[in-house]
């Protein structure tokens, strides 16, 4: 039997390590210069503390999370997704009370996807969160932060997409509403979406199907279930971005896929990668520490894919590649 490596799984060849260094270099002086610490965090985790964060009805929980029980029949999982285990420690080690935390990692993370260009089960990220800050000026320095990583790479073509989901209480009532639409268009959903309607009904406004993005073309918005207070804190990060220069526009079927986000969400995306045109994913959780077990403190970070940046790093250079001489012609004495 030939051996080679795991379906979705796949070494790093050296050509290819030299772009990963760049990243995560540039990664790691961005992150510094504003003021994040690295924490190194396990790849096993109890797989509750995935349930309990991400959410049991979302598809990493669902479908994709590698877990098991093990000699002492423990349940654990290859951590999915690195926020839950930076709470999770932040708790356990009691960095989080009445303390304004700043946090970078890096990692592989693990997901039973189906592979493709970008997008394999084990994939890695540089993520970052913020801890204590409820100030909209946090949601603003992340973003911002994730921007400056993009100067530092020279790496353009990225397009900021923003939304508000408002706060849990708005979410909450948005969700009723929802529910109650897409009960109605059942029979013109796809599938997984008719799954959806009331288990994680906004996951369906993420629908990549023609058929359900036809039905929810006319959903309700989530603009009209905010509070004052959410809109208020929402304009300010709009605001805030504007005068940073950072160009940005509104998605409003933006909701990601974990149900810990509240308020702002956001993503950097490409149209370079095909289907997996996401590059960089985050936004705020305010009551995920609480859920988990912490005290009532607001947060906010994201994680960006080194295999995706890389694939971008590596179209650049081919380009420039191609406009580079391929003979140098040197005199050499008389």
């Amino acid at each position: 039997m030939k051996l080679q490596s795991l379906r979705g799984f796949r070494d790093i060849l050296p050509d290819e390590a030299e772009r990963w260094q760049r990243i995560t270099d540039a990664a790691r002086a961005v992150a510094a210069g504003f003021g994040y610490r690295q924490i190194h965090l396990p790849m096993l985790e109890s797989t509750e503390l995935f349930k309990r964060s991400v959410g049991e009805a979302t598809d990493i929980v669902e479908k994709e999370m590698f877990s098991f029980l093990d000699r002492d029949k423990t349940h654990m999982s290859l951590r999915p997704e690195g926020t839950a285990s930076c709470v999770r420690a932040g708790i356990e080690h009691g960095l989080l009370h009445n303390q304004q935390q700043r946090f970078w990692y890096a990692g592989p993370m693990f997901r039973h996807e189906r592979p493709q260009a970008g997008r394999y089960r084990q994939f890695h990220q540089f993520g970052i969160e913020a801890f204590g800050m409820a100030d909209p000026a946090c949601d603003i320095e992340v973003i911002a932060l994730s921007a400056a990583l993009w100067r530092a790479l020279g790496l353009g073509g990225l397009t900021l997409e923003i939304n508000s989901l408002g706060s849990p209480e708005c979410r909450a009532a948005y969700r009723d509403q929802l529910r109650d639409f897409l009960r109605g268009r059942a029979d013109a959903l796809d599938e997984d979406a008719r799954k959806r309607i009331e288990t994680n009904p906004l996951r369906v406004l993420d629908s990549k199907h023609p058929d359900t993005r036809a039905a929810i073309a006319d959903a309700p918005s989530m603009e009209a279930a905010m509070d004052d207070d959410s809109r208020a804190h929402f304009g300010a990060v709009c605001e805030g971005l504007e005068a940073l220069g950072i160009e940005w526009k509104l998605n409003s079927n933006l909701v990601r896929g974990l149900d810990y986000y509240t308020h702002t969400v956001f993503e950097w995306t490409t149209d370079r990668l095909g289907a997996q045109g996401t590059v960089c994913a985050g936004g705020r959780y305010d009551g995920l520490v609480a859920q988990l077990g912490g005290g009532d403190v607001p947060a906010v970070g994201f994680a960006l894919g080194i295999e995706r940046v890389a694939l971008l790093l590596a179209q650049d250079q081919a380009d420039a590649a191609g406009e580079m001489p391929q003979v140098y012609l040197c005199w050499h004495g008389d």
